[in-house]
């Protein structure tokens, strides 16, 4: 995992960069994160194309293209490495309206209540705003839209 930024609370948000980081995020949050992450990797090498003329070389470029193509996977965590939130934000980390950003805690559950000004740390990094209506997937409201 690669350091992205600190967060209010001595936690701080992590870039979860290979399948076995997501395969271990999934595990300790109780949700699906691999299979986003899997899908999004595989996407991103199916769009591949190298441009080196050696077999040996073939794959030099693979890496970066994927971390530019796909979306960017963190995981909020605290002082002990417990984790807290997970987001999927646009590739690059740059708004995309086409792009789905996903945010949520444990087992699926909103972790805007109680990480919420991380959350914000973390939209102020990219430069995006990560409100609950658009990154919490299972946000549900009432008749009167609260």
């Amino acid at each position: 995992m690669q350091f992205v930024c600190d967060a209010p609370g001595q936690t701080s948000w992590f870039r979860i960069e290979t399948e076995g980081e997501a395969v271990l995020e999934s595990q300790l949050m109780g949700h699906a994160v691999e299979k986003h992450f899997r899908r999004a990797w595989d996407a991103a090498t199916g769009t591949y194309q190298s441009t080196a003329s050696s077999v040996i070389e073939q794959n030099i470029g693979l890496k970066s293209h994927v971390q530019r193509t796909m979306p960017v996977f963190l995981t909020l965590r605290d002082a002990e490495g417990a984790g807290l939130v997970t987001a999927m934000l646009p590739p690059g980390g740059r708004d995309d309206p086409s792009s789905r950003i996903m945010i949520v805690g444990p087992q699926n559950r909103d972790p805007y209540p109680t990480h919420g000004e991380a959350i914000e740390k973390l939209g102020e990094h990219f430069g995006l705003t990560l409100d609950r209506s658009r990154c919490y997937p299972y946000a549900r409201t009432t008749p009167s839209g609260k």
